[in-house]
């Protein structure tokens, strides 16, 4: 079950009716455009329109296509879940520099689950702790020490990559309650796509924002698509460039991307 980063997805455009009006070479002129009009079908499980986005963005080596592609099949959405499709693109993702398939392949690898190879988990850990991510780090960490349990956060990342979304719901529900961003971000990514729990937009968008609030990149980013596709969030195009420029302020590199392509359409 992939939470974590659903999705790496550039953000731009004009206006709600923007991601209806593309077209494929549209998309292959711009990645950021393709990638934002696939989380908006996302968003409202429109899951074989997103995947028709991806596929296409995936054929010329999009990291992002390729990393959400990965997810629709680890989690089923739209499709049979297949994890050794799963694995297949989040190695292509990883291989092309994608952060977040690194981590989740050393998530995946490093479970209890039929893809455990430790050493495997290590390389792609490292690969992504390269970059700047944390969680890779810490579960790097715990790696090295292995007589040490896991941290609750890791646990849940652990059971999540496992399939057991609902018991990872319930700890992410616990470690948000205390006021931990990072759980609060993946609790929502879990109610924006239905894993672990009922799918519901408005309780995501209400969780994003909270997470947003405590300074989360990640969840800023997200709040930036729900203001400006009025998924989860009403529209509001000032408010969805406000959490974008919190959000790349973080370097986070979605909304990097996204502030980037805004400029070359200018």
């Amino acid at each position: 079950m992939k939470i974590l980063s659903l999705l790496l997805i550039a953000l731009v455009g004009s206006g709600p009716a923007f991601a209806q009006d593309t077209t494929e070479s549209d998309w292959i002129r711009d990645p950021a455009m393709g990638n934002y009009k696939a989380y908006a079908e996302f968003k409202m499980a429109h899951y074989d329109a997103a995947r028709h986005v991806w596929e296409v963005l995936a054929g010329r080596g999009n990291p992002d296509a390729l990393f959400n592609l990965a997810i629709l099949a680890e989690d089923g959405l739209g499709e049979p879940k297949d994890l050794a499709k799963a694995e297949s693109l989040y190695v292509a993702a990883a291989d092309a520099g994608g952060f977040k398939a690194q981590y989740r392949l050393g998530i995946l690898y490093s479970g209890d689950g039929p893809l455990r190879n430790i050493d495997k988990a290590r390389h792609y850990l490292s690969l992504a702790a390269e970059q700047g991510d944390k969680d890779a780090a810490s579960r790097l960490a715990s790696l090295a020490h292995p007589d040490k349990p896991p941290s609750e956060f890791e646990q849940a990342e652990l059971l999540s990559s496992s399939g057991r979304q609902a018991d990872a719901a319930a700890i992410y529900k616990r470690l948000a309650g205390s006021g931990d961003s990072r759980a609060q971000t993946r609790l929502a990514w879990m109610y924006e796509s239905g894993q672990g729990v009922e799918r519901d937009l408005d309780e995501a968008g209400r969780r994003f924002m909270i997470a947003g609030q405590a300074g989360d990149a990640e969840a800023q980013y997200a709040l930036a698509v729900m203001f400006k596709t009025g998924k989860g969030q009403a529209v509001d195009a000032e408010q969805a460039e406000q959490w974008l420029q919190r959000s790349a302020a973080q370097k986070y590199p979605p909304a990097l991307a996204a502030l980037a392509a805004e400029k070359s359409e200018n």
